[in-house]
């Protein structure tokens, strides 16, 4: 049984339950469910959460609107899962604070399959217990565990996987990875050619630690290779 407490908000009570059920037989007992933004953050502002679930076309509100409020009550990853599939609407679900988008028709063991995921890479940082965690190069300073960057000595709010990522190119400077490569090893699954949720976080990184974002010198674009971290000069 794991101890994890996961929020699913969904105007359709019917998928709330297959989700509660199939989660169930996974072994997680902790879940509730919520079908109005007003209900979600009522519940939100009571218990807290390892992870929601949240869809983007509720009756009282819009799902982006609310994962803005959410966001300012809980850092916990939210996963959109909604029947709204364009290219817009999946950027602007991670450029607000979403850290996955799961499209409806879903398969259910797919989305499963991501919440395990989140919940193992939660749990290794969580157990993290060296130095490592903590990297400091030129006017960076970057510390994983307590989830904390500074930037030129001025502490900047991060969402968590913005800082997992940032933290992982830092680990390896001047090393290109690609786009594919970034996401397995921050998401921790198969890209499945889902490069723009890569980019999104690149391009809300840059605005938080370059000089001048519409010219980066610290996460280069190699265009059709991927990207590099070259560490910056302290000033």
């Amino acid at each position: 049984m794991y101890n994890n407490k996961i929020l699913i908000i969904d105007d359709e009570i019917g998928i709330i339950n297959m989700l509660e059920t199939v989660l169930r037989k996974e072994g997680y007992t902790l879940i509730k469910g919520a079908v109005t933004g007003k209900q979600a953050l009522s519940i939100l502002n009571d218990t807290s959460f390892d992870l929601i679930l949240l869809d983007v076309m509720l009756p009282d509100t819009n799902g982006f609107e609310l994962c803005q409020k959410i966001r300012v009550i809980t850092d916990a990853p939210i996963l959109f899962l909604t029947a709204r599939t364009s290219d817009l609407d999946k950027l602007k679900g991670l450029s607000i604070g979403g850290d996955d988008y799961i499209t409806k028709p879903f398969n259910i063991l797919e989305v499963v399959a991501r919440i395990n995921i989140q919940f193992r890479r939660m749990k290794v940082h969580e157990t993290k217990q060296n130095k490592q965690d903590i990297l400091e190069m030129g006017y960076l300073y970057i510390d994983l565990k307590a989830a904390q960057l500074k930037v030129k000595g001025q502490e900047i709010h991060c969402p968590a996987k913005e800082l997992e990522l940032l933290f992982f190119l830092a680990q390896h400077p001047n090393q290109v990875f690609t786009a594919g490569q970034l996401y397995e090893n921050i998401w921790g699954y198969d890209s499945m050619g889902d490069e723009k949720t890569v980019s999104i976080h690149i391009m809300r990184l840059r605005k938080k630690i370059e000089v001048n974002p519409k010219s980066p010198q610290v996460i280069i674009n190699l265009r059709g290779i991927g990207y590099k971290f070259v560490p910056p000069i302290k000033g």
